[in-house]
C-alpha cells in the first residue's frame, strides 16, 4: 500500500504556489495518500541567518525565481500577478490550514488562498478575503475563523512550524515520505513515486 505524502508549504513561497496546484491531483492519479502541512518559514529564515526571504536577500536568485514563475504558470496554466508585496504575512491563511487540514475541501481552501495571493494580488491576511474564500466554499466563515484563532487551535501551526525544523526542513515546498525529504516543486513526482515503492 503506498505511503502517505506529507505537503509542507508555506503561503507566501512562490514554489510552493505552484507545487500546490499540482500536488493533489498527482497523488490521486497514484493513489497516494496526501496530507497537508502549513508551516511557516520565517523561524526557519531565522535558524539560517537570513531576516528576509533569500529571494530578497539575493537580487540575482529573486530575478531567476520571478521570471520561472512566468515559465511555470504558463506551463502549468496557473493565473500569475507578482504580488505587489512579498512575502506576504500569512499567519492568519496559515491557522485556518492547520484547523481544516483534514477536511475533504482543505484542498480547494488552500489552492483558493494561492490563487489569492499569487493569481490575484490579494492580502491573503485580511478577514474579507478570508471570509469570501471560506463562504464562497459553502462553510460557515466566522465560526471557521474563530476557531482557528482560539488558543487551543492556534498552536498547531506553531508545532508543524517546530516539527518542519525538526524535520530538517529549509524552504518549501516539501514531500516528506516516511522521513525521506524532497525539497523543491520540480520534486513532486519523484516524491510521489517514492511514495509509492513497497516499505
Amino acid at each position: 500500500m503506498p505511503t502517505t505524502l506529507e505537503f509542507w508549504f508555506e503561503f507566501a513561497s512562490t514554489y510552493s504556489y505552484v507545487a500546490a496546484m499540482r500536488i493533489e491531483g498527482l497523488c490521486a492519479a497514484a493513489g497516494v495518500p496526501l496530507r497537508w502541512k502549513p508551516f511557516l518559514l520565517g523561524p526557519l529564515f531565522a535558524l539560517q541567518g537570513w531576516n528576509d526571504s533569500h529571494f530578497n536577500l539575493n537580487p540575482r536568485r529573486g530575478a531567476y525565481m520571478w521570471r520561472d514563475m512566468e515559465r511555470l504558470t504558463t506551463k502549468f496554466g496557473l493565473p500569475w500577478r507578482r504580488p505587489a508585496v512579498f512575502p506576504r504575512a500569512t499567519t492568519r491563511p496559515a491557522r485556518v490550514a492547520c484547523h481544516v487540514a483534514d477536511e475533504p475541501w482543505a484542498g480547494d481552501f488552500i489552492r483558493r488562498i494561492f490563487t489569492a495571493n499569487f493569481g490575484d494580488d490579494r492580502d491573503i491576511q485580511s478577514l474579507e478575503v478570508l471570509r469570501e474564500i471560506l463562504a464562497d466554499l459553502g462553510q460557515d466563515a466566522d465560526t471557521a475563523l474563530a476557531t482557528a484563532e482560539s488558543p487551543e487551535r492556534r498552536s498547531l501551526l506553531r508545532a508543524n512550524t517546530e516539527a518542519a525544523a525538526a524535520a530538517g526542513l529549509f524552504g518549501a515546498p516539501n514531500c516528506l515520505v516516511n522521513g525521506e525529504l524532497f525539497w523543491g516543486e520540480e520534486a513532486l513526482e519523484d516524491a510521489v513515486a517514492w511514495a509509492q515503492r513497497p516499505q
